[in-house]
């Protein structure tokens, strides 16, 4: 059993940290962006446009599901600022929304995969 007469606390290096946190309303956003990544699909859709540029069409026919249950979760990753689309014509063209995106997909992968 530890007895904490011997426990002692590194003021300065405890105020450093504290000065460095972000704000608690980013902390909060952090966490909500990482339960985005908590859901399978969602990780094969990003997955997908990782590799490549695609329309809801092909992400449902490559990933065997509904088109309604793709454009569901791309809304989600679109609310979240994770994916971008465009349109060329009558077809609307999704994309990663920017390089932190593939980023994090990328250490994600070589994280799982060390």
């Amino acid at each position: 059993m530890a007895n904490n007469d011997y426990m002692t606390i590194d003021e300065k290096t405890v105020e450093e940290i504290q000065k460095k946190l972000p704000e608690e309303s980013k902390l909060y956003e952090l966490a909500d962006l990482f339960k985005v990544f908590g859901d399978s699909t969602r990780i094969k859709i990003l997955y997908v446009l990782f590799e490549n540029e695609m329309c809801v069409y092909d992400i449902a026919s490559l990933l065997n599901m509904t088109q309604s249950a793709i454009s569901h979760q791309l809304r989600i990753l679109k609310q979240n600022r994770l994916v971008k689309y465009r349109k060329e014509g009558k077809t609307v063209l999704y994309s990663l929304a920017d390089e932190h995106v593939f980023t994090i997909l990328r250490q994600g992968i070589e994280h799982v995969e060390e």
